[in-house]
């Protein structure tokens, strides 16, 4: 910080500091200047220009120094000014004032602040540019925020001052106007019988309504201006019409379903979406068989001396197709008509905010859901739609075992069908761009995985980047660009791509009625879940910012609840507790901060290892590796974050969950009886490894003490 912001600050501080230190707040509590108001008056009266140029000077020393008392101020006003003056003078100094603390931000600090937050201030300095007069004067209109944190807020954007002074000063002056006037009212109260007044007690009226009758006029005017252009049915085919039949239009359809609403549940390929037909559902059946078969490799660890497993990867997969048609039915047409949601088969496209047209039908609705999802992404990589690639949605159409198979991504769903194959007998190559594989998780984590996958005979290659594919003839290769700047050729007979999963957004009308996508293409949502239109809603895959099952489910509830419902009352989703896990073998599952994820946010954290190696059940069933790693603020036992790496960790990471999601610390869990022997034993021992590192020694020294006096040592 340069001298002469350095100084700035100093006065401020030295200011603001004595404003507390000589409590001169007291001389703006209601109760004394109520007292004061008739000498107040008088001075007015006698010197109109004095006291009004003083009182003015005063609110806008409060309001740009950021000090309590101006709404008292405010009401002051009503009383010795008059509503007229009143308004005029709260008016200019308010938005005077708030200049000054808007500048006095952005002097000091939005420097600071844009070198260690630069990727949120520049998203937040998009919408400004694009929105930001209307938000602002939402904000001034319908006070979500104390006025004083938007103004030191919008110092740190790139919003010009004029635009900030008038809007602001638009938005105040009907708020204003409820106080001056309040103050105003209760400026001529003489006794306690005028409280009775009709006119004290509309003003009062007033005061409370006015939040209300601000925010309903926001919300009316934000519809005229999104909406303008579109015709408003008289009345709906629907009240919610959901496009996608995956894991969030699923859920949404059967939230709206059972509150007696009108649905339609529009889906143009396989009920059941990704999960139930090239995702959770095959992945996890594949996963099993390829289990089975590692544990037949390690018959000798379990006292048997020689099994031997015949197999064709042709009846494999022909489980996995049976183990799809087993559970197809929890998500078939039937089962949700049988409900009370109308199915429909086709390509849906949303012709207006109120109206969706699958085929040659047009279905108006009060509120869309689109529930989407996502598809593999399919990097652009010289060759490679020549290669026949394979992709997590393809690659369940394969009969024969590849003899060698390069799996291009190391995240989760690169992993586990790594593991897989190698695990079926194909030559597996790995090639990962990052250093290493799994890299949200911790790096020990990591490196467990990776050492499996080696032993399983997957070679990995971290730090390599595929740049070329080649095919000539039956031959193909994959040219990798090496960690040391060197190439490496990689012959395969078939690829996997698993380099993450692009939302769906394109062809059924986004881009016509102009909403955007944001960061990662995900539809843009507010907290509620909603898109730039109120009644228009995303959920799922497609909406961000998790691509998982359990969170699209999670987001589903939200979406149909404040579509259906938010005329009453709206629902922020609620992202404070998300887990999820990777099922190669061994698991890893997390929820919360990991320890890469705590150390970049600052976050003050100790670390609490359990090793499986310990554990009497993981040992009898020779799954004596991975751990337990929880993280928890300095001497505390508030569970910030876990991560589970071992058998099973999927489940027992579940404890974790509802601990976090409940408020219980360790000490909770280890007070909790476990059935023994279990894997689930795992969650008490860990907490009690925590408690032996914060032992009480001083106590513990002092019952030291009182036992060897009780056994009469002195």
């Amino acid at each position: 910080m340069d001298r002469r912001r350095l100084v700035v600050l100093v006065v401020i501080a030295v200011l603001v500091a004595a404003f507390f230190a000589f409590d001169l707040g007291r001389y703006l509590d209601l109760g004394h200047l109520q007292s004061q108001r008739g000498r107040l008056h008088d001075l007015f009266v006698a010197h109109p220009w004095r006291v009004g140029a003083a009182f003015f000077a005063v609110y806008v020393a409060v309001t740009g120094l950021s000090l309590p008392g101006a709404a008292v101020l405010t009401l002051v006003a009503g009383a010795v000014f008059g509503l007229g003056w009143g308004t005029v003078i709260v008016s200019f100094a308010s938005t005077l004032g708030a200049a000054l603390a808007f500048l006095l931000a952005r002097y000091l600090a939005r420097d600071a602040v844009r070198r260690r937050f630069r990727g949120s201030l520049e998203r937040m300095d998009g919408g400004i540019r694009k929105d930001g007069a209307f938000y602002l004067f939402t904000l001034r209109l319908v006070p979500v925020f104390p006025f004083f944190i938007i103004n030191l807020a919008m110092g740190l954007t790139s919003m010009r001052v004029l635009v900030f002074a008038f809007v602001s000063q638009a938005g105040m002056l009907p708020g204003t106007l409820v106080y001056v006037n309040a103050g105003t009212r209760l400026g001529e109260l003489e006794s306690l019988a005028g409280i009775l007044s009709p006119a004290l007690w509309l003003s009062f009226l007033l005061l409370g309504v006015f939040p209300l009758v601000a925010k309903k006029l926001v919300d009316t005017l934000r519809a005229r201006r999104v909406y303008r252009g579109f015709r408003r049915p008289r009345r709906f085919d629907r009240d919610l019409v959901v496009i996608g039949a995956g894991s969030a239009g699923l859920v949404s359809s059967l939230i709206g379903t059972t509150v007696r609403a009108r649905v339609t549940l529009i889906e143009r390929d396989e009920m059941g979406g990704d999960c139930l037909n090239t995702g959770c559902v095959p992945s996890k059946s594949l996963i099993r068989s390829a289990k089975f078969l590692s544990h037949v490799a390690r018959a000798g660890e379990f006292g048997i001396r020689r099994v031997d497993a015949d197999f064709d990867f042709g009846e494999i997969m022909a489980r996995v197709r049976r183990n799809i048609e087993r559970i197809a039915p929890h998500d078939s047409v039937e089962r949700y008509e049988g409900l009370g949601v109308e199915c429909v088969r086709g390509e849906a496209f949303i012709e207006s905010p109120f109206a969706v047209r699958v085929g040659d039908r047009t279905i108006t609705t009060r509120n869309i859901v689109i529930a989407t999802g996502a598809a593999p992404f399919v990097p652009p990589i010289p060759g490679v739609e020549g290669s026949g690639a394979l992709t997590s949605e393809t690659v369940w159409g394969l009969d024969r075992l590849p003899a060698r198979l390069v799996v291009v991504g190391g995240g989760p769903i690169g992993c586990e069908l790594a593991q897989c194959f190698a695990r079926f007998g194909s030559r597996v190559f790995q090639v990962q761009t990052h250093d290493r594989l799994l890299p949200r998780e911790d790096p020990e984590f990591s490196e467990l995985v990776a050492g499996r996958l080696r032993a399983d005979g997957v070679e990995v290659l971290t730090g390599h980047r595929a740049v070329e594919f080649r095919r000539e003839g039956d031959r193909k290769t994959v040219a990798c660009e090496t960690p040391d700047g060197g190439r490496r050729e990689i012959e395969f007979d078939d690829v996997l791509l698993a380099v993450g999963r692009a939302p769906r957004t394109k062809g059924y009308g986004l881009e016509e009625l102009g909403i955007e996508t944001g960061r990662g293409g995900v539809v843009e949502t507010d907290d509620f879940l909603a898109t730039r239109y109120p009644n228009i809603f995303a959920c799922g895959d497609v909406a961000g910012p998790y691509q998982f099952t359990h969170t699209a489910s999670h987001q589903a509830w939200y979406a149909a609840v404040n579509a259906l419902f938010g005329g009453f009352r709206r629902f922020r989703v609620d992202y404070s507790v998300v887990p999820w896990a990777t099922f190669t073998d061994p698991e890893v599952a997390r929820v919360g901060l990991n320890e890469t994820e705590a150390s970049a946010r600052g976050v003050p954290f100790e670390v609490t290892r359990y090793g499986f190696d310990d554990l009497d059940r993981a040992i009898a069933d020779s799954e004596a590796h991975g751990m337990i790693k929880v993280l928890t603020p300095p001497g505390r036992d508030r569970i910030l974050g876990a991560t589970i790496a071992g058998e099973h960790a999927g489940d027992l990471l579940m404890e974790f969950v509802l601990a976090m999601r409940h408020g219980l610390g360790l000490k909770k869990l280890l007070g909790t009886i476990h059935v023994y022997p279990t894997m689930a034993e795992g969650a008490r021992l860990a907490a009690g490894s925590w408690r032996r590192e914060h032992a009480p020694e001083r106590v513990l020294r002092w019952l030291e003490r009182y036992h060897r006096w009780r056994r009469g040592g002195g």
